[in-house]
């Protein structure tokens, strides 16, 4: 069964059914991306940054749209990484390989994610986001990502699970 029904259209989302399942779909992307980057010397870069729908600030991995902007129509998955780890947090990758692909809410969103391990890693700019972002950069040594994460939720930040599903591929 392919056809759903759209409920309501928003800006950036709809609200649709398909049977008797309504979900969330985002409009006009081709893609959803997400990056595993680690910095030669055993550093995993993570982006903190507040998310309304959980009015918390979370920690997760760079991640981003494929092909949201009008510049960005028809660009590949991997170079919508590239691009939003230099947004994100001001890292360029030499490589970029994909590493999965799959749902992150299956039962929510028809979302599908992306994911890049990010190699060869230079520092180009501040990072931080584009004007609507407000993204802090964290640099964390995988030997302390396991105390790094639990002393962040001790300050009530909330952690993305993608980041530990990233992690197997380090």
């Amino acid at each position: 069964m392919s056809y759903f029904t759209t409920l309501h259209k928003g800006k950036h989302l709809n609200l649709v059914r398909r049977g008797n399942w309504e979900f969330a779909q985002r409009s006009n992307i081709s893609g959803i991306v997400g990056i595993v980057a680690v910095t030669d010397d055993g550093k995993l870069i993570l982006v903190e940054q507040y998310r309304p729908p959980v009015d918390k600030r979370v920690i997760e991995l760079p991640a981003g749209i494929a092909g949201d902007l009008e510049e960005a129509k028809g660009e590949s998955l991997a170079d919508a990484a590239r691009r939003e780890l230099i947004e994100e947090t001001g890292y360029a990758a030499v490589e970029m390989k994909q590493i999965a692909h799959g749902p992150m809410s299956a039962g929510l969103s028809d979302e599908i994610i992306t994911m890049f391990l990010a190699t060869g890693l230079t520092k180009q700019t501040d990072g931080g986001g584009d004007a609507s972002e407000d993204i802090v950069v964290h640099l964390v040594p995988l030997d302390d990502i396991d105390a790094w994460l639990a002393s962040q939720e001790q300050q009530g930040k909330l952690i993305d699970v993608k980041i530990f599903s990233g992690l197997r591929f380090v």
